[in-house]
């Protein structure tokens, strides 16, 4: 939408809340904080202009609108009913057998991403590991084996920035054949972890792995794509989350888990090697 349409757009809206309040022009001009020549100019001028943040915010304030309905963003106009659709689910998978991870991690090329994994880190899987979670499913083999590829090839973007954390603990019991990897042989245990170091070693400084004390601290497992939109993993669904406050909530929660690590960025790779190797 270009700024002309966008200031035709709230022009129509904004003659719309004057036409609603029941105020003369002059006591809705006073009740945005404006003066009645000032309201003239943006409801009838020459050609249609938008008003400063704080009239936009006074607009917004007084008659219970969002902005973004007022900007001509989104039909919804109440900021209680904005609110309320601020969280979502979508499903994990969409008619082509994409992940929605996949394709948020598409749109959100050249913003910074915040990751924390369910289990092992998706762009890291090994063959076997791919095959030991599919559980004889040769479909679903293949679909995890597109997902680990994709997600691999978003890392290796050349404006890729992403920070992963997760509790040590996770790799441990991987490490130990233990709970949910019960049953993996550990030559394929071992592949695997060699596999993530040689991968973050590779990736780094553009992708960073910080890994944190799970009995202290906990993180659902969740993506921050920048400060537009995060999504946390609840099985079949993901929660989707588009309000910013929630959004920079999760961000700040996230950066506390990195400042609490125990293991940092460029130590990662030599302590996943350690736990290959039995230390």
């Amino acid at each position: 939408m270009d700024k002309r349409h966008t200031a035709e757009v709230f022009r129509t809206r904004l003659a719309q809340l004057q036409a609603q309040s029941g105020l003369t022009q002059s006591g809705f001009a006073a009740a945005i904080g404006i003066d009645r020549s000032a309201l003239s100019q943006l409801t009838s001028g020459l050609n249609p202009r938008l008003p400063r943040a704080e009239t936009l915010l006074a607009l917004a304030t007084r008659f219970q609108v969002s902005v973004d309905w007022l900007l001509g963003l989104t039909e919804d106009r109440g900021v209680g009913t904005q609110s309320l659709n601020a969280v979502e689910t979508e499903q994990a998978l969409d008619e082509e057998n994409r992940t929605a991870m996949e394709r948020w991690h598409q749109e959100a090329t050249g913003q910074k991403v915040r990751y924390v994994p369910a289990q092992l880190p998706d762009l890291m899987r090994t063959a076997a590991v791919i095959a030991f979670q599919a559980q004889s499913s040769e479909q679903e083999r293949r679909r995890l084996q597109r997902q680990t590829d994709r997600r691999l090839h978003f890392s290796r973007m050349p404006d890729s920035d992403i920070e992963m954390c997760m509790p040590l603990q996770t790799l441990e019991l991987f490490a130990q054949g233990a709970g949910f990897w019960q049953g993996l042989p550990a030559r394929d245990r071992t592949e695997q972890l060699e596999h993530i170091a040689a991968t973050v070693d590779e990736l780094y400084p553009a992708f960073r792995m910080y890994l944190f004390d799970g009995r202290k601290r906990f993180a659902p497992p969740m993506t921050i794509f920048g400060y537009l939109r995060a999504a946390v993993y609840a099985g079949d669904v993901y929660l989707l989350i588009r309000s910013k406050p929630l959004v920079h909530e999760l961000a700040r929660g996230f950066d506390g888990h990195i400042r609490s690590a125990d293991i940092h960025a460029h130590e990662a790779a030599d302590w996943v090697r350690g736990l290959a190797k039995g230390r």
